[in-house]
């Protein structure tokens, strides 16, 4: 992988491209400086999670025949206090699946994202972050 990244102004918003052209904004707060012209790299990874996770989950239940109409997820997540570097201390999804899909099988697909398949939520495990979440079918 390579990931070119530029800074696009004076302050802190920067450019990042994937070698597919694939561009995303950062940046900083007003508050710290920057424009709030971006994204936040922390929030990247916690996007990044969700991303992660709902590709698994979609594709678990395809091979299984389930019929998603609808799939979101709203994350919550907070930073540790008083350290520098702040890490992510817990992260909280809910995954909201519509259609014809049943509920055990939702289930799996999450606890087999969250726990086995999902590189990302791994890679926050590993720095300690206490991952949790709950499945809405059809809510």
């Amino acid at each position: 992988m390579k990931i070119a990244l530029q800074r696009i102004d004076d302050g802190f918003n920067m450019e990042a491209v994937d070698e597919n052209g694939h561009k995303v904004l950062m940046d900083s707060s007003v508050e710290n400086g920057g424009k709030n012209n971006g994204v936040r790299p922390m929030q990247m990874i916690v996007m990044g999670l969700g991303g992660c996770s709902a590709i698994d989950v979609v594709m678990i239940l395809k091979k299984q025949r389930q019929e998603v109409t609808d799939f979101r997820i709203e994350i919550e997540a907070d930073r540790e206090k008083g350290k520098e570097p702040s890490l992510w201390e817990n992260v909280h999804l809910v995954f909201h699946l519509s259609g014809n899909i049943d509920a055990d099988k939702a289930a799996r697909a999450v606890e087999l994202s969250m726990n086995k398949y999902c590189s990302v939520a791994e890679t926050l495990r590993r720095g300690n972050t206490r991952l949790t979440w709950e499945v809405k079918l059809n809510a």
